[in-house]
């Protein structure tokens, strides 16, 4: 059921800016010690893994800096969360062949087997809560979810969708170059 905006709306933002808040504290994301979905990880970390998942089922692994890119974090945040992934097990970085100033990143098994079972776990709180909201709202719902993902990357200047990087952005047998010649598709990342 589609529902039209209305004329007299307030475009202050206070109202969005407390539904947002309202679902950020709900859901758990201001836990430091635990993802929404109940597992024991900074939500980073749970974020970290699952987009190196991703990108290892395509074959492909991530450089530090996609991986910034990809969380939204700056180059030192991303660094210590690299740093506290490898003293966990979770991840193995070395030094790109290609190079020398990029770490490339990969998962460990261990690592492997805990981003699974986040994302099993992010699959089924999604479910439930896509599943209370009832089914005549669920499609509006998503669109809507989406325009906002929209607008904060039209005033943010970055994506909402996360660039699948071609073989020039994660692997060692490109360099940083050739990624704009890349042709890249779009994917949503699960939240943990």
């Amino acid at each position: 059921m589609s529902r039209r905006p209305r004329a007299d709306a307030s475009v202050d933002g206070a109202a969005l800016r407390s539904h947002i808040q309202r679902f950020v504290r709900s859901f758990g994301l201001l836990a430091s010690d635990r993802t929404p979905c109940g597992k024991p990880l900074a939500v980073s970390h749970a974020h970290a893994l699952m987009a190196l998942a991703e990108h290892a089922r395509e074959g492909s692994r991530m450089t530090q800096q996609a991986l910034g890119r990809v969380l939204g974090i700056d180059k030192s945040n991303v660094a210590r969360l690299c740093s506290r992934m490898e003293r966990a097990g979770h991840v193995a970085q070395e030094r790109s062949p290609v190079d020398g100033r990029a770490r490339l990143i990969s998962l460990t098994r261990a690592g492997v087997r805990v981003a699974e079972t986040v994302g099993q776990a992010s699959q089924e709180r999604f479910r439930r809560v896509l599943e209370a909201v009832p089914p005549e709202f669920r499609e509006d719902l998503l669109s809507a979810l989406d325009r906002l993902n929209g607008a904060v990357s039209a005033i943010t200047g970055r994506e909402h969708e996360v660039a699948s990087p071609g073989p020039a952005m994660a692997s060692a047998d490109h360099g940083p170059g050739r990624r704009a010649n890349q042709h890249r598709r779009t994917r949503k990342l699960e939240m943990p």
